[in-house]
């Protein structure tokens, strides 16, 4: 099985520094969800490993987030996309759960649902903790420049096997090249 885990806001959708916390904010960025479509039609399983201490800091409730949520799936379906699964962390920083990346807990829970190991597997963040999150696992981290990315990029550290990209697009045009 092929497996690709995306992270959300400032991947598939516009990044907000005060939060997406209802539907009507949340909003694709260019190209993403038909990248996504693209990503279905080679038999990739699209899984979303997100961070939202937006719950946890009473910002949204969890009816608002399946809302959000629910968008996401019905405007990908509008693309002839399909995300397989979103996996998500409630809580906030100082909670010290073990789901909230750069923790690997959330992406664990990935592979355990699935029956996969996650080396190699692409993880596409906008931030350091998703890259971080996936390095730790062995699975491979691409960063995109959008959302949060060229501050990221900016700020380096990044793990050693970073890929770094324009956009998901980018990232999946480069995933479905033919392989020598």
């Amino acid at each position: 099985m092929k497996l690709i885990i995306l992270d959300r806001d400032g991947v598939i959708n516009q990044d907000s520094d005060q939060f997406i916390k209802c539907p009507a904010e949340w909003q694709p960025l260019p190209g993403s969800l038909a990248a996504i479509a693209l990503l279905n039609q080679a038999n990739y399983r699209v899984v979303v490993a997100t961070n939202q201490s937006g719950v946890g800091r009473g910002l949204f409730d969890m009816p608002t987030l399946n809302a959000i949520h629910d968008k996401m799936h019905k405007a990908c379906a509008l693309a002839g996309a399909r995300i397989d699964a979103v996996f998500f962390c409630p809580h906030t920083a100082d909670s010290h759960c073990d789901c909230r990346k750069p923790k690997p807990g959330m992406l664990l829970e990935i592979a355990a649902c699935y029956g996969v190991k996650l080396a190699g597997v692409p993880v596409v963040g906008d931030s350091l903790r998703d890259l971080q999150s996936a390095a730790v696992l062995g699975a491979s981290p691409y960063l995109v420049l959008t959302g949060k990315g060229i501050k990221t990029e900016a700020a380096g550290n990044l793990p050693e096997s970073t890929q770094i990209f324009p956009d998901l697009a980018a990232v999946v045009a480069k995933l479905l090249l033919p392989q020598d």
